[in-house]
């Protein structure tokens, strides 16, 4: 691992995807920082965190010969790295939220950003963003599912052994991926899976509202929902929440 320590920037991400279209950029560079300006999550959200009290970080992971059809694979390895990482602490039920939250009970422990590279139809790369929230006690009124490791562990923690932890462990995920044990992946990922079998209330992109449970994830990533008349249905990232 080559780790390259920023104090304020303004996305990891985007340093590391710039830095990674130099030549000679190795696999496993990890970049972090105490602070971001313009911390991105899923679909355009933003990542807020207090300097220096959090796990920021991009890790640039190299993949050979990689179908981009099999994308949601290679978010089962990564989501399961972190996951696995984490469940050495006594955190309580330490799920993950399709596709790629960490939780804790009902609360939001982390959020993981995946920007791959492409050429044609193969993954060469991808630059993997983490937020974990580790030290950090007081978050704004707007967010209030976030929760920390210290709040729900009463103690502060080394950010750079749990960066450890988690590299190490998203390494072990990547060689099972590498090894195309596609199926150990995906039922590994299923079995960490929040709110699984749990009838809740969803709201669909026309913003209709229904009741339905998770029953599993296709082999191309979309959430599938059994409906109340047992029927079951498909939804992409884009398509459905969970309320």
């Amino acid at each position: 691992m080559i780790l390259v320590k920023l104090n304020a920037i303004n996305s990891t991400n985007s340093y590391l995807k710039k830095l990674s279209k130099e030549a000679g950029t190795a696999n496993w560079t990890v970049v972090t920082a105490e602070h971001q300006t313009h911390g991105r999550g899923q679909m355009g959200t933003i990542w807020v965190s207090e300097k220096g009290k959090n796990l920021i970080c991009s890790v640039l992971i190299k993949v050979n010969d990689f179908k981009v059809e099999d994308h949601f694979y290679l978010n089962c390895a990564i989501s399961l790295g972190i996951h696995d990482a984490l469940s050495n602490y006594d955190i309580l039920q330490l799920m993950i939220k399709w596709p790629n939250d960490i939780m804790s009970v009902n609360k939001k422990l982390g959020g993981i950003l995946i920007e791959n590279t492409l050429s044609g139809n193969m993954i060469n790369q991808t630059v993997l963003g983490i937020g974990l929230n580790i030290n950090q006690e007081i978050f704004p009124d707007n967010l209030p599912k976030a929760v920390s490791m210290k709040q729900l562990l009463n103690k502060d923690f080394d950010r750079n052994i749990i960066l450890n932890q988690i590299v190490a462990s998203i390494k072990k995920q990547i060689d099972i991926l590498n090894q195309r044990k596609f199926e150990d992946l995906h039922r590994a990922y299923e079995q960490v899976l929040f709110k699984k079998n749990i009838p809740q209330m969803f709201e669909n992109s026309n913003q209709q509202k229904f009741i339905g449970k998770i029953s599993g994830i296709s082999k191309q990533g979309k959430i599938i929902i059994e409906l109340e008349n047992e029927i079951k249905k498909e939804y992409d990232f884009k398509e459905i929440k969970l309320l």
